[in-house]
């Protein structure tokens, strides 16, 4: 199950990845918002974020106008790795490397077409594990409170 969400400045890249995913057979769960009327980011972000730190989904999508505020308000709950991706291998690094659990992109900057395709590399791309691992603990270590590696 993919946890979605946006503002009205991501409806378009969320409403386009869910046709793409009922199309293929993909679950997932809509946080909304469902229209391009002006909306507050952080309340889809939060949903979504809690979703996946919750255990409810597995991964997250998050669509904002640039990717940007949408992925920091995401990462403010504890457990979120969220990631903006604009090209191919950061779609592709941030989840092999990074253990990246939320794909966040701006529909002000990214099309259709590289928004589809960064969610298939995104979702098809395993966890390296490895020397990453060791860099994904320092992260929750972050996380829980920690705030230098002095």
């Amino acid at each position: 199950m993919i946890a979605l969400g946006c503002d009205h400045g991501g409806f378009n890249l969320i409403s386009a990845i869910k046709k793409h995913f009922d199309e293929q057979g993909i679950a997932y769960k809509d946080f909304g918002t469902y229209s391009e009327d002006s909306v507050d980011y952080p309340v889809y972000a939060c949903k979504v974020a809690n979703a996946v730190v919750g255990g409810e989904c597995e991964l997250g999508i998050l669509c904002c106008g640039t990717g940007i505020g949408i992925s920091m308000a995401a990462n403010k709950i504890k457990g979120v790795r969220a990631a903006v991706v604009s090209n191919d291998f950061g779609a592709e690094m941030t989840r092999r490397h990074n253990h990246a659990n939320i794909l966040c992109m701006g529909g002000r900057v990214t099309s259709v077409e590289d928004a589809l395709r960064y969610t298939d590399i995104f979702l098809n791309t395993p966890e390296e594990g490895g020397r990453h691992d060791k860099r994904v603990a320092m992260l929750t270590e972050l996380d829980n409170g920690r705030t230098s590696f002095d």
